[in-house]
């Protein structure tokens, strides 16, 4: 049996407290970028601090519910996750043409964001319970279905960023999961081709896979030229980010910066504010703390007391390098524009709550061990 909190059983020398430090820095900085790019009727900056507040109280009581606890109930977290997205699909707010938002009187969430967590909470349980199976179709057939329909879901959003973070996570989890070569290799074999031969589809005019506007976006990275006002967001980035230089404009008078005309720069593109006002130097930092970030989720899940915490820790990490990989690489335009934020940085509640909550249960893992190994 589980309990909710094991107090006795945790090791809070263990408590990863620098952690703790490194994702509160994060949000620190993100906040004060947001507050460089706000209009003077916006409060995003008071927002994200109340953010910040909230999510460490999120991430310190979570930290002490025990993940075993939590992924007893992972069926009815994967359903309601279904419901939630649903709920989306019918009543759904649209903002900026992409119908991504639940509105529940004043409290405006996105539940994609929270899908990311609890669908890495589901795969870490059913990776488990078939661990010696983990080769078999059924249970491949099984992870495949299972995570394509909420993917789908988000997909009919228009939110082809966060279908693309869990499709990378997957991969990731059920590698770590056991995955044989034998099943590997030929996928590999298969797939890239596959893909070449998707990317080409992608580019012709009867394609039916993307929208117009998801086309438009990739065929932009191939011909700039053809796409002015498709890249116009991306090309005043790069020159945001570059017109920073080594130190950045931090200390320099008031006046028009670049990002002033990056569209969604308090978002998706926080990192040209990043660029401009802090520079190449502070731009290195920053990529810094999210390579501690990761890496400190990686080495939780390597320590982790079980096979279901180090798969939570693989996911966890997965998700984050990823998005942090493809928000950069939009922000330098060397990725297609996907519309994809920048964990701890970009402005956004929902986003930063699910951040904390997964946050919350690395600290978790981390201030348990091998010796108080739970029965699954």
């Amino acid at each position: 049996m589980f309990n909710i909190f094991n107090l006795k059983q945790y090791d809070f020398k263990r408590y990863n407290f620098s952690l703790l430090a490194v994702v509160t820095l994060l949000v620190i900085i993100g906040s004060f970028l947001i507050k460089q790019v706000q209009r003077p009727e916006e409060n995003l900056f008071q927002k994200q601090l109340v953010g910040l507040v909230m999510g460490l109280c999120v991430a310190a009581v979570v930290s002490l519910i025990d993940y075993h606890f939590i992924c007893k109930f992972y069926i009815i977290l994967y359903f309601f996750n279904l419901f939630l997205l649903i709920m989306v699909k019918l009543f759904g707010k649209n903002i900026n043409y992409a119908t991504r938002w639940l509105q529940i009187g004043s409290i405006q969430f996105q539940p994609s964001e929270l899908s990311k967590i609890i669908l890495i909470l589901f795969l870490a349980k059913l990776f488990t319970i078939f661990e010696h199976r983990i080769n078999s179709f059924f249970l491949i057939a099984l992870a495949v279905i299972t995570t394509a329909i909420p993917t789908v879901l988000i997909l009919t959003q228009t939110d082809l960023s966060t279908s693309m973070v869990i499709m990378f996570t997957f991969v990731m989890m059920i590698f770590a999961a056991g995955l044989s070569w034998k099943i590997i290799l030929p996928v590999l074999v298969i797939g890239i081709p596959g893909i070449a031969t998707l990317f080409w589809y992608v580019q012709q005019d009867y394609q039916v896979l993307l929208t117009h506007t998801q086309q438009e976006r990739v065929l932009s990275i191939l011909h700039p030229e053809l796409y002015p006002e498709v890249m116009y967001q991306q090309e005043n980035s790069i020159q945001a980010i570059g017109s920073g230089q080594l130190y950045g404009k931090l200390f320099s008078p008031a006046g028009v910066r670049g990002y002033d005309y990056v569209p969604v720069s308090e978002s998706d593109f926080i990192f040209s504010v990043a660029g401009e006002e802090l520079g190449f130097i502070g731009c290195c930092f920053i990529i810094l703390l999210f390579a501690i970030l990761i890496y400190k989720c990686l080495i939780a899940g390597k320590k982790a007391p079980d096979h279901m915490g180090m798969l939570i820790g693989v996911g966890i990490s997965s998700m984050f390098m990823f998005q942090v990989f493809a928000n950069i690489g939009v922000a330098t335009q060397i990725l297609p524009n996907t519309g994809i934020p920048l964990p701890f940085l970009s402005s956004g509640l929902s986003g930063l709550i699910s951040y904390m909550i997964s946050i919350g249960i690395i600290l978790n893992i981390s201030i348990q061990s091998k010796s108080n190994r739970h029965n699954l």
